[in-house]
C-alpha cells in the first residue's frame, strides 16, 4: 500500500511539474513571431492618403481607436476623438476579460518604431512583445499586402495627437495564458489586380475582417462551415443584442436576390447625414456595424464586396438582427 501511494505521489508531482512547465512555457516563451522588422516607412502623401482610406473606410482602426456616439445609429465618430483610444471591450459583451483599445496617436505611439507598429498591426505582438486579445483582427491584417500596412503606418503618424492615457487591458484566467498562442506571423501577400473584380473583393473583404463579426463562433472560434452566414451575437452599449446578417448568396436568408445597385445602396442610405445625426429613443433599432465609415468606401470597392461574395457557398441561415435574446458568445 505504501509502495502504491508512493508511486501516485510520483505521478501527481510529475503532472504537477508538466502543468506548470507548460504554463511557464506558455506565458514566457510565447507569443513567437519574431522579432520587429527593420523598417522606416517614407510618409509620401499617396501613402498618407491610402493609409487613411483604409483606416476609416476598409480595416477600421479609426473606428475601435476613437470614441462612438451610441445614441445615435451606428455610433458614429465623436468629432475630435480620432484615434485617442479607450474604447472598453468588457467581459459583460462575451470577452475572456477586460480590454482597452490604445492611444494611436503621436502621443500614445510617439516612441514606437515603424517595424514595433508593422509587428503589432500583423501580429498582434506590441513593443514590450505582449500577445494582444484578437478585438482587433491582426490575424486577417496580417494577410494584408505589405504596401497596404506601411500605408496605415503613414497615416496614424500623421494623426493630431491627444493626450489619452488609457487602462491596460486584462485576460481573465486561464484565457491570460491562452492568449500568448493566437498570434502567429504575417503572411504578406501581393495586391490583387484591381481589375480583377472577384480577386479584389476577396482582398477587401479579408481586410475588412468581414468573416470575422458574419460568421457563429463557438469558444472564441470561427464554426467551420458557416463562414459569412451571420448570426453572430453582439451587444450593444444599451444592454439590447444585434446579429450580423448572412452575407452568403442563399436566395431565402442571404443576399442571393440582391442587385449590386441594392447592395451598394444599403451602405449609402445607412450613413445618410440624416439618419446619423437623429437621435435614437430607446426602442429603435441600432447596430454595432460601423455604417458610417463603411458607407463612404468607393464604390469601385463595394462593387467588388459584392462580386466576390456571391462567389460564396450560400447557406441557409435565416437571421433576426435585432431583438436577439442571448449572451454574446466570443
Amino acid at each position: 500500500m505504501k509502495k502504491l501511494l508512493k508511486i501516485l505521489s510520483y505521478a501527481i508531482a510529475l503532472v504537477i511539474v508538466i502543468v506548470v512547465a507548460g504554463l511557464i512555457y506558455l506565458k514566457f516563451m510565447l507569443p513567437d513571431v519574431g522579432p520587429p522588422p527593420e523598417m522606416k516607412v517614407e510618409r509620401t502623401p499617396e501613402r498618407v492618403q491610402r493609409g487613411k482610406y483604409l483606416a476609416t473606410h476598409v480595416t477600421l482602426c479609426i473606428d475601435c481607436h476613437s470614441k462612438r456616439d451610441w445614441t445615435r445609429f451606428s455610433g458614429p465618430i465623436i468629432e475630435g476623438t480620432f484615434g485617442m483610444g479607450g474604447q472598453v471591450f468588457p467581459e459583460s459583451f462575451g470577452f475572456p476579460g477586460t480590454y482597452y483599445s490604445k492611444n494611436i496617436t503621436p502621443a500614445g505611439i510617439g516612441n514606437w518604431t515603424d517595424g514595433e507598429l508593422y509587428r503589432l498591426i500583423t501580429t498582434g505582438v506590441n513593443k514590450e512583445g505582449k500577445a494582444m486579445f484578437p478585438v482587433m483582427p491582426y490575424l486577417y491584417f496580417g494577410r494584408m499586402a505589405d504596401e497596404d500596412i506601411k500605408s496605415i503606418i503613414a497615416y496614424i503618424r500623421t494623426l493630431p495627437p491627444i493626450e489619452n492615457h488609457v487602462k491596460e487591458s486584462v485576460s481573465n484566467f486561464p484565457f491570460n495564458f491562452i492568449i500568448n498562442t493566437i498570434p502567429v506571423k504575417a503572411e504578406p501577400v501581393p495586391m490583387p489586380d484591381l481589375k480583377d473584380k472577384i480577386a479584389y473583393g476577396k482582398y477587401l473583404v479579408n481586410a475588412g475582417a468581414c468573416m470575422e463579426c458574419h460568421t457563429q463562433v463557438e469558444k472564441g472560434q470561427i464554426i467551420k462551415g458557416k463562414e459569412y452566414s451571420g448570426g453572430r451575437l453582439f451587444a450593444l452599449p444599451d444592454g439590447k443584442t444585434t446579429s450580423s446578417a448572412n452575407l452568403t448568396p442563399d436566395k431565402e436568408t442571404g443576399i442571393g436576390n440582391w442587385t449590386e445597385e441594392m447592395f451598394i445602396d444599403i451602405f449609402h442610405s445607412r450613413s445618410d447625414s440624416t439618419i446619423l445625426n437623429t437621435k435614437l429613443k430607446p426602442s429603435d433599432y441600432n447596430t454595432i456595424m460601423p455604417w458610417t465609415m463603411y458607407g463612404s468606401m468607393k464604390e469601385e470597392d463595394l462593387k467588388a464586396i459584392f462580386a466576390y461574395l456571391k462567389t460564396l457557398k450560400p447557406i441557409k441561415n435565416k437571421v433576426q438582427i435585432f431583438g436577439d435574446t442571448g449572451k454574446p458568445s466570443m
